[in-house]
């Protein structure tokens, strides 16, 4: 809702170059912040399988953990800013105004970096404990926030792409700080202490850093296969660059929905893990994906009958609304084909089995960087899009094929469990 709102107010500008400035600043913050969706993930598993053990002391160092990575990389991201800022938009090589306008972006979003990285801990903690109406109930403060402040900074201020940026970073310090309250309450319901040592113990530490590096990795790749798309169409014209962050709209849009029933997925596997509980693993993948897949075919259906409602929503520029609206056949079947792979990640990240889910990623990246250096030289800016649906498709096979590693772990734990009774 964060990148769609901003989109949208800038699409009612009567320039393309706003919003394609304000897609490649999102781009840059795609690089630097979701690198780190590690705080996200992460903290999820572990917080999960710490609940299964019924640990309260490792569920409150988990979030310290968390919160102190999180704030040392908003650091260093902050004291790096300027050149972070000319390389990532010197790399895209988009026209002279829409520079401009990202670098205008880049420099005042920057600065909400410690409360982005917060949200990461913090969310992962909530979800990790089934705390998922606190979580919805931030993401509610954090983009109804942002949407009134975007629409005051733009149109009554006209601060234009520097007040995006700015209601952006406002709103997620007060999620960082709405979230800390609601967790700080819950916490009082939970047997436990605070532990210095228990937070700095070098075996849970050793472990924080072998799943973080590997999901940090496994980001990395998927980032640049988003941020791929965006530098082709930047290639291809500030229109094809503007029309395609229109329609990454609806991609996000469908990603996090259907992240609800991996994030759902992810807390009850990894509450499975941590109590060496195989029946429960398998009925919440059973249960999961069947609901996953209904509201899948239910984005379908809606893409394919309002797309073009949908993107008159998000601009009035008639070229964008035309060449934009000449793609919506992929926004209809994407939800069908990305379903599984969003599914698989809930389980990989519950069991935090994460350097499965680095390998699949790197090879479906692989793939996927491969068909678009080719199919847009047959298909255009159709090509490209064909290129993100093998994406999709690729990522669930690989992910499939190494499910079965998930089973033979639980297998071993509830045997060495058995042996151990």
């Amino acid at each position: 809702m964060l990148g769609a709102v901003d989109t949208a107010v800038m699409g009612h500008l009567p320039d393309p170059a706003y919003v394609g400035g304000v897609a490649i600043g999102s781009m840059i913050f795609s690089f630097l912040y979701w690198g780190f969706g590690f705080l996200r993930m992460g903290t999820t598993g572990f917080v999960a399988q710490a609940r299964g053990r019924e640990d309260g002391d490792e569920i409150r160092a988990i979030l310290a953990r968390a919160l102190i990575v999180g704030l040392a990389a908003a650091f260093l991201l902050m004291i790096t800013q300027y050149p972070l800022r000319l390389a990532a938009v010197g790399i895209v090589e988009a026209a002279p105004d829409v520079e401009i306008f990202a670098s205008a972006y880049f420099d005042t979003r920057i600065w909400g970096a410690p409360a982005t990285l917060a949200n990461y801990a913090v969310l992962g903690w909530l979800l990790g404990m089934q705390y998922a109406r606190a979580a919805l109930a931030i993401q509610i403060v954090i983009n109804g926030l942002n949407a009134g402040l975007d629409i005051w900074f733009v149109t009554e201020l006209g601060w234009g792409v520097e007040g995006v940026a700015l209601a952006t970073a406002i709103a997620q310090y007060t999620g960082a700080l709405l979230g800390l309250s609601l967790i700080a309450l819950r916490l009082k319901s939970i047997d436990g202490i605070w532990s210095r040592k228990r937070i700095l113990n070098l075996t849970e530490l050793g472990a924080l850093f072998r799943v973080s590096r590997d999901i940090f990795l496994r980001t990395l790749a998927m980032i640049f296969a988003w941020s791929l798309l965006t530098w082709m169409g930047a290639r291809l014209g500030t229109t094809v660059l503007a029309a395609n962050a229109l329609l990454m709209n609806f991609q996000s849009f469908l990603a996090h929905g259907l992240d609800g029933f991996a994030h759902a997925t992810s807390a009850l596997v990894g509450e499975a893990v941590g109590a060496r509980n195989r029946r429960a693993l398998r009925s919440t993948v059973i249960a999961a994906t069947f609901m996953a897949a209904g509201v899948a075919l239910a984005y379908t259906l809606v893409y394919g009958l309002f797309g073009s409602n949908l993107l008159a929503l998000l601009t009035d520029i008639p070229e964008l609304r035309a060449f934009a609206g000449d793609h919506l056949i992929w926004m209809a079947v994407s939800p069908i084909l990305s379903v599984w792979a969003y599914q698989l990640d809930g389980i990989f990240i519950g069991a935090t089995r994460a350097g499965e889910m680095r390998n699949a990623m790197l090879v479906s990246v692989a793939i996927y960087a491969a068909a678009m250096f080719t199919l847009p030289g047959y298909l255009g800016n159709h090509g490209l899009w064909a290129s993100v649906m093998l994406f999709m498709v690729v990522r669930a096979l690989t992910l499939l094929a190494l499910y079965p590693r998930v089973e033979r772990m639980m297998a071993e734990s509830e045997q060495t469990a058995d042996t151990a009774a």
